[in-house]
């Protein structure tokens, strides 16, 4: 991961998917196997969409699962090797997800993985030693935020102090993104406050029937490049 990501999460069909892969977004999230949120597709649907996407985006897994071989065998389902993981995935787990993926009795399936860290109140000492005993077996870590009112740790659209992702930035062993709450006019702040190597956003470029808005999303992309432009992440 050297080049920033700006990822798009959240498609309802192939001219959503199509759309965001010609705004400049370098990789686009489909959530599946969720804990409070329903998926907007089926597996089935995913693995489609993901088979017809142009090489300039690479799709993410974004799951709750939290036990490596259904992991590992979603990704294979789908067609995907890079997998965002919200749920409360034991080391032990991470680690076999690793091993999996240059078992000899399952097809080899080299995989990136992405661990969240969710902010909550009160709660940045616990992230910092879940990113300290995690490192080893991830790729890179994407600070979220919690909603006490729904309990949802993911696609809230609220924002968290980003203060505290740009302490983990500081301190984490691998690069970290940020998401929570992000949209098109704040953006910039994000990257510029926390440092973070990439930005995710969902529900902050949805119109009002919850579909991806083409201008919201250009938008977002353009003021996400812009601001690495101006920090030299591009």
């Amino acid at each position: 991961m050297t080049a920033p990501i700006i990822q798009i999460a959240g498609v309802r069909n192939w001219d959503e998917a199509e759309m965001i892969s010609a705004s400049g977004a370098t990789h686009i999230g489909f959530p599946l196997h969720l804990d409070v949120h329903r998926p907007d597709l089926s597996d089935e649907a995913v693995a489609r969409i993901i088979r017809q996407l142009p090489s300039v985006i690479r799709p993410v897994l974004i799951t709750y699962l939290a036990k490596a071989t259904a992991i590992y065998e979603l990704l294979q389902q789908i067609g995907c090797n890079i997998v965002q993981l919200h749920g409360a995935v034991s080391v032990a787990e991470l680690e076999k997800l690793r091993r999996l993926s240059r078992s000899e009795s399952l097809p080899a399936m080299a995989i990136e993985i992405w661990k969240s860290l969710v902010v909550k109140a009160g709660n940045e000492q616990e992230l910092l030693q879940t990113f300290g005993a995690t490192a080893p077996f991830v790729d890179a870590f994407i600070t979220d935020t919690y909603d006490p009112v729904t309990g949802a740790s993911g696609a809230t659209g609220k924002t968290h102090d980003w203060n505290i992702t740009r302490r983990i930035v500081a301190k984490s062993p691998r690069p970290v993104i940020v998401a929570g709450g992000l949209h098109p006019g704040n953006v910039a702040e994000a990257i510029r406050i926390t440092g973070a190597a990439g930005v995710d956003v969902h529900t902050g470029v949805e119109d009002a029937n919850g579909c991806k808005d083409p201008r919201l999303v250009t938008a977002f992309v353009e003021n996400a490049k812009e601001s690495y432009h101006k920090t030299g992440g591009l």
